[in-house]
């Protein structure tokens, strides 16, 4: 009686077909997309340095020519790592509506709930937005950029300028707020994706991811309001 092996490749591809295999997928891109969110918010939050040209230099080290290859492979990673999410994602939502066209009545936990239903549409506009925010302040497709010199932009001074328009800071706040609700039904499902679950620590999880989320739009949030209301000048 003979054995045929398995290909690698092929228990990949069986074990991504299976709903367990996209919601790893799901799970592991997440967790590089929610650490890029944090490094972001850092780098941001140097706008209210008591050294105004803090952020300035911040972007001149990442801008700087020698860590170029650094920046355009992590630039590759999470681009990789967002097309695996949402092709999961879209995948999976698909294949549970399939396979339960009419969704539950009862919702037990209103808060958790509420933002997993938002996460279909949610996760497109929070993508959209993130299109818009490059073209905005990293190509100048939508306002022009001000540079200080050959591979140092004026960050502080094109982020100030950018969000003076009521209308784009609308729409960066909506954004975040998008954001928090993605995030925190993100983190704490990504444990239960990946079978760890445990009545005595899931409501902890639950509260911890509700508290990461909510300190990621407080802190993007208040940029943008700190300029409409004056406190962050040029």
């Amino acid at each position: 009686m003979s054995t045929i092996a398995i290909h690698p490749i092929h228990r990949a591809v069986r074990f991504y077909e299976a709903p367990i295999g996209k919601k790893a997928v799901m799970a592991i891109t997440g967790v590089m997309l929610v650490g890029y969110v944090f490094a972001h918010l850092l780098g941001n939050l140097q706008i209210y340095s008591s050294d105004a040209e803090q952020i300035n230099r911040y972007a001149g080290f990442l801008h700087n020519p020698a860590n170029a290859a650094a920046l355009w492979a992590a630039r590759s990673v999470l681009l990789l790592a967002v097309a695996l999410h949402i092709i999961a994602a879209t995948q999976l939502w698909l294949q549970n509506r399939a396979a339960r066209p009419i969704g539950y009545v009862k919702k037990a936990d209103l808060p958790a709930s509420y933002a997993a239903r938002t996460m279909i549409w949610s996760g497109p506009i929070v993508g959209a937005f993130v299109i818009f925010h490059v073209l905005h302040l990293t190509a100048g497709k939508v306002l022009e950029l001000r540079e200080l010199g050959p591979n140092m932009p004026d960050v502080r001074y094109n982020v100030i300028t950018g969000f003076s328009n009521p209308w784009i800071s609308g729409f960066y706040i909506l954004a975040m707020i998008l954001l928090c609700l993605h995030l925190y039904h993100g983190m704490w499902s990504m444990f239960q994706s990946l079978g760890i679950s445990h009545p005595r620590y899931t409501p902890l999880v639950k509260k911890a991811a509700a508290v990461l989320a909510i300190a990621v739009a407080v802190g993007n949030c208040s940029i943008p309001i700190a300029v409409l209301t004056g406190l962050l000048t040029y």
